[in-house]
């Protein structure tokens, strides 16, 4: 164990993914770094999700074979994200982002890979790319970080197959093709018999993908640089000289103990999504408080940052990064939060509906949108219900929620009431409350068109973002079919979050702000407690975890070039 009054060069409050980052790159700079993570796990949120990274003209593009430029970047951030606000930290981002890439996978263990097929959001807006900007985690055999990898967060369970298998975006369609490809048959095989072997020597899958894989790459640079992890340990405050952070006073078990640190203090504690009274502050009623992001972002890094003088981001046009949800109860009692991401809305044979039993949006925008379109449509009303409703051959070939394709028994769904089912829609719709005539009639009037494959009323399938969603089998159109094989479904949803928006006002070299734009010397902040660049925008995949690694690694920089404060020598002889 450390002893009290312990000195560092650099403190990292926090270990997702730009913390890490930011660790990674001071330590690989030659500073002794150490990290400070309230749970028991490294990951954050990122283990959870699926790992992409938004990262325009990086030069794994053209290695790839696509073309993009900044200039293209800009165009369509001009579109996607119009507020000048913030303006000077997304050119900062598009200037530094690929190089951020190029410095992590020269000097860390991060090896990222394009994906060639992962359209913008918005691909119908000018800069826009069908593909490449997205990188995604290379694989990682968690063996690698041998006894270490107790400290991994697990992935949730409800993206994982046999209790703790993980599958990458390619395996998906094998999966769903078995029995019906013997190529797709033997490589599902392959994978449940590589799992089979590596559950005889750990208690999950050590072929790690997706948001697992990155953490597990940055968490594996921390170790080969004998970064310090201190664990279950909570900042009760930053420690000042002067106007300068010069450390942290922390409670770790029942020893409060003082850390000084000589360059800096980085804030990446994951923003406040489980924090009821920012939430309540800043985010819209309609909202409710649901997160599918891990429980530790409780706003630590705002507090911490606002008792040294810092300033809030307000300056967005959503608070928060939402995607719709099912709630759940696990094994163990816990409550699930499922995020309607990309495996079910934009599927051929499914509609969502409001309250009333109409459709209020095309089911296959991406989530972001989707939810704003609920909060729309719920007038303040935090309680307003949504569904999604689909029908016997849609819930067997593509799942629902965290409900797998081919599931043949639902009987605990249906008795958590999870799912509900009746023998027509009529009755589906008495059991949700939902006037039966006006249930029935929107379905009626959804399957009239989309037997043609057309939807009329929202346009779904109408872009290669929504097409690539959809299921590339199926024709005419990859999104649309109509719902008439009884029984029919319905699950909840809810508006929630992917993160916060709101975080600190940062500079183009990741230092806090005060209120007069003045950078609070020593401190730096990335991730969600920064604030977010696009402004509360959602212009694709990947567009928080590309600004956390990049200023995560502004910010891993510029502490090792000494840019935390004046000369250096003074940090030299800091205390506390």
């Amino acid at each position: 164990m450390m002893p009290a009054h312990e000195t560092y060069d650099v403190v990292v409050i926090g270990a997702g993914a730009g913390g890490m980052t930011a660790a990674a790159v001071a330590a690989a700079e030659g500073l002794r770094v150490l990290v400070i993570e309230k749970t028991a796990f490294v990951g954050g949120t990122t283990a959870w999700s699926g790992g992409v990274v938004w990262i325009p003209a990086n030069a794994k593009m053209k290695e790839a074979g696509l073309s993009d430029s900044i200039t293209d970047a800009v165009q369509y951030l001009s579109s996607t994200v119009p507020e000048p606000a913030n303006a000077g930290l997304r050119a900062a981002f598009l200037a530094r982002g690929p190089e951020a890439v190029a410095w992590l996978e020269a000097n860390t263990e991060v090896r990222l890979q394009p994906v060639k097929v992962c359209p913008d959001y918005y691909p119908e807006r000018l800069g826009a790319t069908s593909g490449g900007r997205v990188l995604e985690p290379v694989a990682f055999d968690g063996t690698r970080l041998g006894r270490a990898l107790a400290r991994l967060r697990p992935p949730l369970p409800e993206f994982t197959l046999f209790g703790g298998m993980m599958v990458n975006r390619l395996d998906i369609p094998h999966l769903r093709r078995i029995g019906k490809s013997l190529r797709s048959t033997l490589r599902a095989a392959r994978l449940v018999s590589e799992y089979a072997l590596q559950r005889l020597r750990s208690p999950r899958g050590t072929t790690l993908h997706l948001g697992n894989a990155l953490a597990a790459r940055l968490y594996a640079s921390l170790l080969a640089r004998q970064v310090e992890i201190l664990f279950s340990a909570d900042v009760e405050d930053l420690s000042m000289q002067g106007d300068r952070v010069a450390g942290v006073a922390i409670r770790h078990g029942a020893r409060d103990r003082l850390i000084a640190a000589r360059r800096g203090v980085v804030l990446a504690t994951g923003g406040f999504s489980h924090d009821a009274t920012l939430r309540k502050r800043f985010f819209p009623a309609a909202a409710g408080f649901i997160s599918a992001t891990n429980t530790a972002g409780t706003g630590d890094g705002l507090r911490l940052a606002v008792t040294a003088g810092a300033a809030f981001n307000t300056e967005a046009t959503s608070p928060a990064y939402w995607v719709p949800a099912s709630l759940f109860r696990r094994a163990d009692g816990s409550r699930g939060v499922f995020p309607h991401t990309v495996t079910d809305r934009a599927k051929p044979g499914v509609i969502a509906v409001n309250a009333a039993g109409r459709r209020f949006v095309n089911e296959a925008l991406s989530y972001h949108e989707f939810v704003l379109a609920m909060l729309r449509d719920g007038n303040g009303e935090p309680d307003r219900p949504f569904y999604l409703i689909c029908d016997r051959a849609f819930l067997w070939a593509y799942g629902l929620g965290r409900i797998k394709p081919f599931t043949r028994s639902l009987r605990r769904y249906l008795t958590s009431g999870e799912l509900v089912d009746a023998p027509d829609v009529a009755q589906l719709a008495a059991k949700l409350g939902i006037k039966p005539s006006t249930l029935a009639a929107t379905v009626a009037a959804y399957n009239a068109d989309a037997k043609e494959g057309r939807d009329p009323e929202f346009g779904r399938g109408s872009t290669i973002y929504q097409r690539h969603l959809g299921d590339a089998v199926h024709k005419p159109n990859p999104c649309v079919a109509p719902i008439v094989r009884a029984p029919f479904f319905a699950m909840r949803i809810y508006p929630a979050d992917l993160g916060t928006a709101i975080g600190m006002k940062v500079d183009a070299q990741a230092r806090v702000l005060r209120e007069d734009d003045t950078p609070i010397a020593g401190l730096y902040a990335c991730g969600n407690d920064m604030g977010s660049i696009m402004n509360g925008n959602y212009p694709g995949p990947g567009i928080t975890l590309g600004p956390a690694l990049t200023f995560g690694y502004i910010a891993g920089r510029h502490l090792a070039e000494g840019g935390a404060f004046a000369a250096g020598k003074a940090a030299a002889s800091a205390h506390i």
